[in-house]
């Protein structure tokens, strides 16, 4: 089998466990995205994720054979999940929440790392040999929009994620990087954004930066998730609703609207209940019943306090104010200091 017989065969198979987009890259990132990720370090958007601004982590980037010593190649593959705007709205009686569409379902690294693994199994079985491997599904240090788009999958689109041609972005991103020579694809070089800056001007927040970047202090999904501490003041009206990330930027994207299919990999189907959480039953779930309701989900990686953090900022913005009565309980009742503070209602306007 030729090098270039055993991408394609590597490619089919990635699509056949899942991947519906793959593409192989060489290891070296791109100047351009190199520099470009150190000035946003500099800038200080990676908010409290310190651990991205460490000199490690820096240096695994900029060159991934300082995690893989033996990489040649790396696979980059991106599997779909569901499109939010096939959610049906729901009823008006209750205020319920919203989470971002990929964690409607069970958390994608119990379904993911486990294909990551098959694939290095079939590759492995192809050439005959053990493969020198390392595989990741965004918990690796990489530059995964960067690779992805060397590797021809799509763009970077100016809401900052990556999107595929006639797909959108509603994507789950992994890499494997193997110690064998595979001949690269094209990189992806055009840019389909063009004048639309409708994922700027949706961003409740403004998280969103005239060049693609992104600032996780105002990001409302790093408010709600990575940030485990107080959600500012004067930031918590612009979160609406949003009780475990956003998917504002995406949703109004027009290769979203117009491309985007319907329902993603199955693996990722939305359990009841999750797209659109009830405010009032949530918050008054126990550890218990939080641990039991989200087993396996993404919604696990907020922890119950900085989820019911968000149910009760979601609950402060109801326009209607049906939860008032609830939020005196939970701001005096709470175990939580952190849900109890932001429990707390605003005077009512007027």
């Amino acid at each position: 089998m030729t090098p270039a017989e055993l991408a394609q065969a590597i490619k089919n198979h990635a699509r056949q466990l899942g991947f519906t987009q793959a593409g192989i890259a060489v290891p070296t990132p791109s100047p351009a995205a190199l520099d470009a990720y150190a000035q946003w370090l500099k800038a200080g958007y990676q908010a409290g994720m310190t651990y991205l601004a460490t000199p490690d982590a820096q240096q695994r980037r900029a060159d991934p054979t300082q995690t893989l010593p033996e990489c040649r190649s790396i696979l980059a593959l991106a599997t779909p999940y569901a499109n939010p705007a096939a959610c049906p709205p729901p009823g008006s009686h209750t205020p319920t929440g919203k989470i971002a569409a990929y964690a409607w379902g069970d958390d994608y690294h119990e379904t993911i790392l486990p294909r990551l693994k098959q694939m290095v199994e079939f590759i492995e079985a192809q050439v005959g040999h053990p493969i020198p491997n390392r595989y990741y599904t965004d918990t690796g240090p990489l530059l995964e929009r960067d690779l992805a788009q060397r590797a021809g999958l799509g763009w970077l689109g100016k809401n900052t994620c990556l999107i595929v041609p006639g797909q959108g972005s509603y994507f789950l991103l992994a890499e494997i990087l193997l110690g064998i020579d595979l001949p690269p694809d094209p990189p992806f070089q055009s840019d389909h954004c063009g004048t639309c800056t409708r994922c700027l001007d949706a961003c409740p927040t403004q998280a969103i930066l005239p060049n693609r970047q992104l600032n996780a202090n105002l990001c409302i999904s790093y408010l709600t998730i990575e940030n485990k501490a107080n959600i500012p003041e004067s930031l918590r009206p612009l979160l609406q609703n949003w009780v475990f990330g956003c998917d504002i930027c995406q949703m109004v994207c027009p290769w979203n609207l117009r491309f985007a299919p319907p329902h993603g990999d199955p693996a990722f189907a939305p359990r009841a209940d999750t797209p659109a959480p009830p405010i009032a039953a949530d918050l008054c779930l126990s550890a218990q019943d939080f641990n039991r309701k989200f087993r396996n989900s993404p919604v696990r990686r907020a922890k119950r306090r900085g989820y019911q953090r968000n149910l009760a900022t979601a609950a402060v913005n109801d326009p209607q104010r049906r939860l008032d009565a609830l939020l005196e309980k939970i701001a005096q009742e709470h175990d939580e200091p952190l849900v109890r503070q932001h429990a707390k209602k605003r005077p009512k306007s007027g």
